[in-house]
């Protein structure tokens, strides 16, 4: 069974005006375009023809094709124009105890300053739709931000003399708490206004970021957690996937997101949201290193999988240039195009025709898909 579905874009503040327009081939709306839900989260779920939403379209009739109750994943096309906050996930032990000690404090689930809305971890795998997507994922690694501390001058000699611990990891986790926590106003000042005219060659597109994030969020501490983190640029069909623990922030571009079906997130900065700094200290993944990039795996003629080690979800790509594409499935699957013209065939005989932007539920009664026309689609399932 085939169930197109479809959602209305939301309007947060980074979202770009003109992306998700452009990928529709529609005028521009005028306001911020951030992200659209394919999916049956109850913050914004997609609709099905005849204007139910998307849970309960599961709730009445799912079972019937083998549907579960809810997804266990959330697909999204995002929109970025400017960074979004920077953000880290829990485990789902983490999840648990969190959400347990909240409960037990009384904190109601929808309070601004809960942590914990779930039981549940967010891993999450962005691929770039546009030529390139621009964000920040993981911690890099200590010498290298000590020769970019270094273009900053005296300016950046606390932030250094946090991160001299003889264990990486517990300097990053001593410099994320002086930006902070520890940091005071004339001590932030300093090292922004150092950042608005340090040079580097080395890590020019490092201090271009930083100097737009200060633009945007000015005085912001999370400007300097960025100093931190690996600046990432993924090109067409590249994904970055984000483990729980990984401090991470998209920056700008368009882009196909999937992730674990939760609320979960833990602020470090960029965002006029609640921080709660010790229990993000407490959760974050200090390990330095470079952000985990991941490129599709051929898997058949126009079929590449993205593997990521979570039962969650799956995610793949999938061209069509002429000649059919049979993509199997392992559950109920969300396709959403971003390119040319594709229908999407079952074995019963249902076809929806997509557009760039449109999507289609198929149901487990369909173990495979076959895709006809020219274009590009991304497939969700349930982790194989």
């Amino acid at each position: 069974m085939l169930v197109p579905i479809a959602n209305d874009p939301r309007d947060y503040a980074w979202g770009s005006t003109t992306l998700l327009a452009e990928l529709e081939g529609r005028e521009p709306s005028g306001r911020p375009e951030a992200e659209v839900w394919f999916g049956d989260h109850p913050g914004s779920p997609a609709r099905v023809v005849g204007g139910r939403s998307l849970d309960e379209w599961l709730a009445d009739e799912g079972r019937a094709v083998g549907a579960p109750a809810r997804l266990p994943y959330l697909l999204k096309l995002l929109a970025a124009a400017s960074a979004l906050s920077i953000q880290a996930h829990p485990t789902i032990a983490q999840a648990e105890d969190g959400f347990a000690r909240e409960d037990q404090a009384g904190i109601p689930v929808d309070a601004a300053h809960r942590t914990y809305r779930d039981v549940n971890h967010k891993p999450e795998l962005i691929v770039a739709v546009s030529d390139e997507f621009v964000a920040m994922a993981g911690l890099r690694d200590v010498a290298a931000t000590r020769r970019l501390l270094a273009a900053l001058g005296e300016a950046a000699a606390p932030l250094e003399a946090a991160l001299a611990a003889s264990d990486p990891e517990a300097g990053l986790r001593a410099g994320l708490s002086w930006a902070l926590s520890a940091a005071t106003p004339d001590d932030l000042a300093a090292l922004l206004t150092a950042v608005s005219s340090a040079r580097s060659e080395e890590f020019a597109a490092e201090l271009a970021n930083a100097r737009q994030l200060i633009a945007d969020h000015p005085g912001d501490p999370g400007v300097v957690v960025a100093l931190l983190m690996n600046l990432v640029t993924l090109r067409r069909g590249e994904g970055l996937f984000v483990d729980a623990g990984v401090l991470h922030a998209y920056v700008r571009g368009l882009g196909v997101e999937i992730m674990a079906a939760s609320d979960n997130v833990l602020r470090g900065g960029l965002t006029p949201k609640h921080i709660d700094v010790d229990e993000l200290l407490a959760i974050v993944d200090t390990t330095p290193g470079p952000a985990r990039v991941v490129r599709p795996r051929p898997d058949g003629p126009g079929i590449g999988r993205y593997d990521v080690p979570v039962g969650d979800f799956a995610l793949t790509a999938a061209e069509v240039r002429g000649s059919a594409v049979e993509v199997p499935l392992s559950g109920t699957a969300v396709v959403v195009a971003t390119e040319g013209d594709v229908t999407v065939a079952g074995g019963s005989g249902d076809a929806v025709p997509l557009r760039p932007g449109r999507a289609v539920l198929v149901a487990p009664d369909e173990p495979a898909i076959v895709l006809h026309g020219t274009g590009r689609v991304f497939l969700a399932e349930p982790g194989r």
